[in-house]
């Protein structure tokens, strides 16, 4: 057969042994598109903005949770460490006082438990009153800042991006992250970031309350044991000892909390506390030789 003869030859088809893509791995042919390794699409795209949303609204409020647990320990860990502290000084110098005056338990019994209940009520009402002060102030605030979007928003995003500016965001993003917040929470921007102030983190007054009332019982009761357990000779000491050992497992737990010095706190906190035991017992020493 003549080279004119010859029938011409078909183009091979994809996927037979003719094509070099099946036979050798190549890229595809023209007949077989290559798929899609993008973001697939359809109509399940016209639902991740909404779901982009509903996301960072969940882990915003998250946070938001997260940061008003936080505060509210922060709170009960700061009233429970006045509390035991105020306890453990007050109702040790008020015993001791007494008993420079008088060696009669029965006195020392009276004195050391008025102490006990009336610093421990005291030091809960001075603290329910002073939260609940600064959880009204910040409950207005945040009206006071709602009432102020409400009526001049371009005022108040002026406000805002000289309170970014002061924070050290440099001037040419300033302008974009003000308007990234208050697209987010225009409210939650300017409390936080104006006036230090956030929705979710109003502490609780009735918490910090109940940990002052318990952390000054339980820091009154220990020199109060002292004094009462001890003979009349050894009062002093020993109420000295078990004062000095509870201010500094105090001033340890405090500087824990406070992520500080703990030898610093210690040493502070007993120096306080032995100066107004020896104050307080040569007062009453005064005073009883003075009447006796």
């Amino acid at each position: 057969m003549s080279l004119l003869e010859m029938p011409p030859r078909r183009p091979p088809v994809a996927g037979s042994p003719d094509t070099p893509a099946a036979s050798h791995g190549g890229a595809p042919s023209a007949e077989r598109p290559a798929p899609s390794v993008g973001r697939p699409s359809g109509p399940a795209d016209a639902h991740a903005p909404s779901a982009a949303r509903d996301t960072h609204t969940a882990v915003s409020r998250d946070h938001a949770e997260d940061r008003t647990t936080r505060s509210d320990r922060i709170n009960q860990l700061r009233a429970g460490v006045l509390g035991a502290n105020d306890g453990i000084v007050s109702v040790a110098g008020l015993a001791v006082g007494v008993a420079g005056a008088t060696t009669d338990i029965r006195w020392l019994l009276i004195a050391g438990l008025a102490s006990l209940v009336a610093g421990a009520l005291s030091m809960a009402m001075g603290e329910y009153v002073s939260v609940s002060t600064q959880r009204d102030t910040d409950r207005a605030l945040i009206a006071r800042t709602r009432a102020d979007l409400a009526a001049d928003p371009a005022g108040e995003h002026r406000h805002l991006l000289a309170a970014l500016t002061e924070s050290g965001i440099p001037d040419d993003v300033v302008g974009e992250v003000a308007d990234s917040m208050e697209r987010h929470d225009a409210l939650t921007a300017h409390t936080r970031f104006r006036h230090g102030v956030e929705q979710g983190t109003v502490v609780s007054p009735l918490s910090a309350a109940l940990a002052s009332l318990l952390s000054f019982t339980l820091g009154g009761i220990i020199p109060l044991l002292a004094i009462l357990a001890s003979p009349p000779v050894l009062r002093l000491p020993a109420t000295l000892v078990a004062v000095v050992v509870a201010l500094a497992l105090l001033g340890v737990v405090s500087a824990r909390l406070g992520q500080a010095d703990a030898r610093t706190a210690t040493v502070r906190t007993i120096i306080g506390g032995a100066l107004a035991l020896l104050v307080t017992y040569g007062i009453g020493a005064a005073l009883g030789v003075a009447i006796g």
